[in-house]
């Protein structure tokens, strides 16, 4: 799912490819059917298109396509291409404001006027994702009870790329009842957006501000520093595959993340606000340049008469003091012929960052509280709450294909766990909601 589609950097991480292989484990061998075997050379293919859209803001496209063949009996490779598209409007950071409130395009080129009482949206928001994922896997040796996973990582946007390598060996025991793995990935990242790198807490530049086009260019190259920033980041993931019984199968992770370099987002303002709520100046945000993340994952899938259900649980903490917690739930049920249903409830809790502000006041600032080190209006590091709600369907075709599709609906409520409101702020929605429905559709040849 894509939780903040507005930057999604929708790479599939270690810890996903093992939960996703843990659950494929489970949905095939502990129903008790005996799946078609995947001979040398054949390849498998699998075909998606989700489509997402927020009420208001952004819209996005993505397409799947995916191979896989065995090799030597043992042999596994993958090969995924991934094309999504973005449109929309995307929050910038600011508040609203009782009158009309104008901004600059991230890249200088132009202006947008908000209508009073309306959270800020740049409406210009586009961008496209390629992405290549390659992977092989394999045993040791004929003989042997350890499998060994190398795998690449590709993508590249309109202004950001990347390039991730990601490798783990995992170890059968007790008659292939108990896994053990491990495993990490690199990755290194570049943001190059049109327009340059904003200093931090500089001005934002505005158009109308200004008696010349030279002036105001002078200004706004100003607030720019470096054209391009990146981000390099190490992730380890320790794992834990039990089978209980026939019926029952549960799974355990530990990772750990860090990552280092611009973590701060380009496209994010800051309002600077009077004891009056009323906005005196934009300034873009900072973040703390290095990150570090610990997450634990618990599993348990059982296979009942006519249906399977699907229980897990992660928690993450991170130096940001963000904490985590996701609560996941599917129960597919077997209808005949090949064909199921799947409902699906997910909750997702946050807490804030220990730098995240909707909005920074003229007048303590300029009473010796100097700017903060870190400061950030961006409501996807503030304490929110967010659920899913979804019905899968899936069915068996006559020429032996199959066939799924999957609708949800997910609920996003930002919590108000900033400074105590200044006056002049009182009826305007500073924690908006948000509200969108996915529709994803998957083939199977």
């Amino acid at each position: 799912m894509i939780n903040n589609p507005t930057r999604a950097k929708n790479k599939l991480r270690l810890k996903d490819k093992l939960a996703i292989a843990a659950t494929t484990l489970i949905g095939s061998g502990i129903t008790g059917a005996i799946a078609n075997e995947q001979t040398d050379d054949e390849w498998n293919f699998s075909a998606s298109l989700l489509t997402y859209s927020e009420v208001d803001r952004v819209s996005a496209v993505e397409a799947i396509f995916d191979a896989e063949t065995t090799i030597d009996t043992t042999g596994n490779l993958n090969i995924k291409f991934v094309l999504d598209s973005l449109t929309g409007a995307s929050a910038n950071g600011a508040i609203a404001q009782n009158t009309v409130q104008t901004f600059s395009r991230p890249s200088g080129n132009g202006q947008y006027d908000i209508a009073a009482g309306t959270t800020p949206l740049d409406d210009t928001f586009r961008d496209t994702r390629l992405q290549l994922n390659v992977s092989w896997s394999d045993l040791i040796n004929p003989e042997s009870d350890y499998r060994y996973t190398l795998g690449t990582n590709v993508s590249r946007e309109f202004d950001f790329q990347s390039l991730s390598l990601n490798a783990e060996l995992a170890k059968d025991f007790n008659q292939k009842n108990t896994t053990i793995s491990g495993g990490f990935s690199v990755a290194s990242e570049e943001y190059n957006p049109k327009g340059g790198i904003p200093i931090a807490f500089t001005s934002m530049s505005i158009r109308n501000n200004f008696a010349t086009e030279d002036l105001f260019d002078a200004a706004f190259a100003s607030t720019r520093g470096e054209s391009s920033d990146t981000i390099t980041s190490g992730e380890l993931l320790l794992g834990w595959t039990q089978v209980v019984n026939r019926s029952t199968i549960m799974q355990f992770n530990y990772g750990y993340s860090d990552k280092s370099g611009y973590l701060s987002d380009p496209f994010k303002i800051i309002s600077l606000v009077n004891t009056q709520g009323i906005t005196q100046d934009y300034l873009y945000e900072n973040r703390p340049d290095t990150r570090t993340q610990h997450s634990l994952f618990g599993l348990i899938k059982k296979h009942l008469n006519d249906s399977i259900i699907d229980f897990s649980y992660r928690f993450t903490s991170d130096d940001w003091e963000i904490d985590t917690h996701t609560l996941d739930f599917h129960w597919k049920l077997f209808s005949g012929g090949g064909s199921f249903w799947e409902p699906h409830f997910r909750y997702y809790q946050q807490s804030a960052a220990n730098f995240y502000t909707p909005y920074l006041v003229e007048e303590e600032i300029d009473q010796g509280e100097n700017l903060p080190e870190f400061a950030s209006a961006d409501y996807r590091v503030g304490e929110m709450a967010s659920y899913t709600l979804g019905l899968k369907y899936g069915f068996q075709m006559d020429n032996g294909h199959r066939a799924e599709i999957r609708l949800e609906y997910y609920k996003q409520a930002p919590t108000a766990n900033g400074p105590e409101r200044v006056g002049g702020l009182d009826g305007l929605d500073l924690y908006e909601e948000l509200d969108a429905v996915f529709l994803q559709m998957n083939y199977y040849f």
